[in-house]
């Protein structure tokens, strides 16, 4: 069974904790709405991805 030979030392395991930070997702413009969206995704307001509408929005009237 490994044992460790040495003990490890607070900067150590505090340096090696200090990676675990959440990131902020990068957010790009619609080029139809001009919304924030997540790139490479399907805009959520408009339905539109690389100039041609995959989703169908639904109107107000439809609801």
């Amino acid at each position: 069974m490994a044992v460790p030979k040495r003990k490890t030392s607070k900067q150590r395991k505090h340096t090696r904790s200090a990676n675990w930070k959440l990131t902020v997702p990068t957010l790009v413009e619609c080029p139809q709405c001009h919304e924030k969206i997540l790139s490479h995704r399907v805009c959520k307001y408009c339905g539109f991805y690389a100039g041609k509408e995959i989703v169908k929005q639904k109107t107000k009237a439809e609801n």
